[in-house]
């Protein structure tokens, strides 16, 4: 199979789809790997590199024109739409929840998009989107604290404390991956850190793993609303895979904060958890609603792109050289994990939160295309 690596054009992403070594994995398997000029440099992964391995360096044009399977890491814009064609295999992170243009265009291309967020376990747990909650929960807590330092907007707050001064108050909604990252740096900050939670067995994980060093509370729209009043710090941390992020945190809410009081809202991929959150770049990365400073860059673990290419590929690349050695419809017959990261076949909406977010009709993938067991 012809797989291409498309270099990011995002902006402020410098991450890629596959290392130097996803790529010797594939071509020592047989197959060509057709890598776009320059699409590692922001990881620090040169030309040569990729070349040394026996990968072969492409326009854009060629990238997307000669492969069977396009290799990303974030969506496609709009200046890409046209470039994907029926049958090809599209693999990245999509969020098709949070775009209906971008959910039409890939309907209308007829290409087989595979969503890495949306590769799920029997136990309801997300491989390919966990590394890259790992980063962003702990970038959070970093952006937050430095963004509560009064040159830069905030209250001017040091999260930790120090003897005789009380430490900044943390919130993480949500005791998924991305809130339990972002508990242990706040907490490794020093802050008095809180999490919400909806989940009795999360919790008691959570309090096994973190012991008494965090406060564990049952999240409801009043504790909610009591927990971000006194917040200097909130992180929003909730998923539900595949779909819109639930609106939890308000505008009432967010304007009973305290000025200079910050919220990282890490759900903005997915709509965001903040009534007041709109996405935000690393060059812009904040932005001020009723003195409550939002950070909401919708590509966080883009920010330190050695350690989360490494990480994404660490974990895709099990699935790329499935997709590579079987083809798509083998692959998923063989692997119901890989089946549920399909949002998008022959022009229609095969995951039924993206069919739901946007009123489309939702087409059971074995509707598409039958699987039978191998």
């Amino acid at each position: 199979m012809n797989v291409g690596v498309a270099k990011e054009i995002k902006k402020d992403e410098y991450r890629v789809a596959l290392t130097p070594a996803g790529a010797l994995e594939l071509t020592r398997q047989g197959h060509n790997v057709i890598v776009e000029h320059g699409a590692g440099e922001g990881s620090a992964f040169p030309d040569s590199a990729y070349t040394a391995v026996g990968a072969r360096m492409a326009a854009v044009e060629e990238v997307w024109a000669d492969s069977d399977l396009v290799l990303k890491v974030k969506e496609p814009l709009p200046e890409e739409y046209d470039r994907l064609r029926e049958g090809q295999i599209l693999f990245t992170y999509l969020h098709l929840a949070a775009s209906d243009e971008l959910t039409r265009a890939l309907m209308e291309s007829g290409a087989a998009c595979v969503a890495y967020e949306t590769v799920e376990t029997d136990e309801r747990g997300l491989p390919l989107l966990a590394p890259m909650s790992e980063i962003a929960g702990r970038l959070a807590a970093q952006a937050g604290a430095n963004f509560l330092e009064k040159p830069l907007g905030g209250r001017g707050l040091l999260l930790g404390g120090v003897p005789g001064v009380a430490p900044g108050k943390a919130v993480v909604i949500g005791g998924g991956m991305v809130g339990y990252n972002a508990a242990v740096i706040a907490l490794g900050l020093g802050a008095e850190v809180t999490i919400l939670e909806r989940s009795i067995d999360r919790m008691r994980h959570l309090e096994e793993v973190l012991g008494a060093r965090v406060t564990l509370l049952m999240s409801s729209s009043l504790q909610i609303e009591e927990s971000v009043a006194e917040a200097d710090l909130v992180v929003g941390a909730v998923l539900i895979p595949g779909a819109l992020a639930p609106k939890l945190i308000s505008r009432e809410m967010v304007a009973g904060m305290k000025a200079g009081s910050v919220v990282c809202d890490v759900a903005i991929d997915q709509g965001g958890c903040v009534e007041t959150s709109h996405p935000t770049t690393h060059s812009e990365p904040v932005f001020v609603v009723d003195g409550v400073i939002h950070y909401c860059v919708a590509n966080m673990p883009g920010a330190v792109p050695i350690t989360s290419t490494k990480a994404l590929t660490n974990a895709t690349t099990p699935y790329v050289e499935a997709i590579a050695n079987h083809g798509l419809g083998e692959a998923i017959a063989r692997d119901p994990e890989l089946a549920r990261g399909v949002n998008v076949l022959e022009g229609r909406v095969t995951y039924e939160a993206v069919a739901e977010a946007h009123g489309l009709d939702y087409s059971p993938l074995e509707d598409v295309l039958p699987l039978s067991p191998v």
